[in-house]
């Protein structure tokens, strides 16, 4: 059984896939922070701006890879000819994604998307790999479709991440009360290294999921 805190249909707001329509998969649990304010403070990433304890979300609960596809295809819209896509996002989805899950949502006609720490080697078969890196974590992950730093990041140069086997590089402004001087940071790092790109959350802009 997956531990899953929402299940939900939207447009992806970050990255390369910003505009696409998207169902999210928010799987709960994460190796970098339990979630709990109590231990905000200890944690590697303590930072995180997303809910992923429980299962309380939309479409939340423990469900079967089975029960997991049905939902996902009750979703998406019907008599649409695009592909399909769906997000595995968390907390930390390596923590409980494995083969038979990719197999079966794939087999319903899906593209498998992935938002991961870089801290845990995925399962072989997923169609589009984005790594977060986080400072003061060991990346094992080291090539994929796109590698997206939160930025600033106390101990974290994005710049040792330059010779990871990615195809896209983006900074992406780390949100909170410092937000606007963030932006105007990632703005100035992005025009001074052209090899990386601006990713705003644009779901934030929109005021959707």
């Amino acid at each position: 059984m997956y531990k899953i805190k929402e299940i939900y249909f939207t447009l992806q707001g970050e990255g390369f896939h910003t505009g696409r329509p998207s169902i999210f998969i928010r799987f709960s649990g994460c190796n970098l922070w339990s979630g709990l304010e109590k231990d905000r403070k200890n944690a590697i990433c303590n930072w995180c701006d997303t809910d992923f304890v429980g299962t309380d979300g939309t479409n939340g609960g423990r469900y079967s890879s089975n029960e997991v596809k049905n939902i996902i295809v009750n979703l998406w819209p019907k008599n649409e000819s695009s592909k399909p896509y769906v997000v595995c996002t968390g907390g930390e989805p390596l923590l409980q994604i494995d083969k038979n899950l990719i197999k079966v949502i794939q087999n319903a006609g899906f593209e498998i998307g992935l938002e991961t720490n870089g801290t845990i080697i995925p399962p072989d078969g997923i169609d589009w790999i984005c790594v977060s890196p986080k400072a003061n974590t060991d990346i094992v992950l080291k090539n994929g479709n796109e590698l997206k730093v939160v930025y600033p990041q106390c101990g974290m140069n994005p710049r040792i991440h330059e010779k990871l086997k990615f195809d896209h590089f983006y900074i992406q402004p780390m949100d909170g009360i410092d937000q606007k001087d963030n932006i105007r940071r990632s703005e100035k790092f992005v025009l001074d290294h052209p090899k990386w790109k601006l990713s705003l959350q644009t779901h934030k802009i929109l005021g959707i999921p």
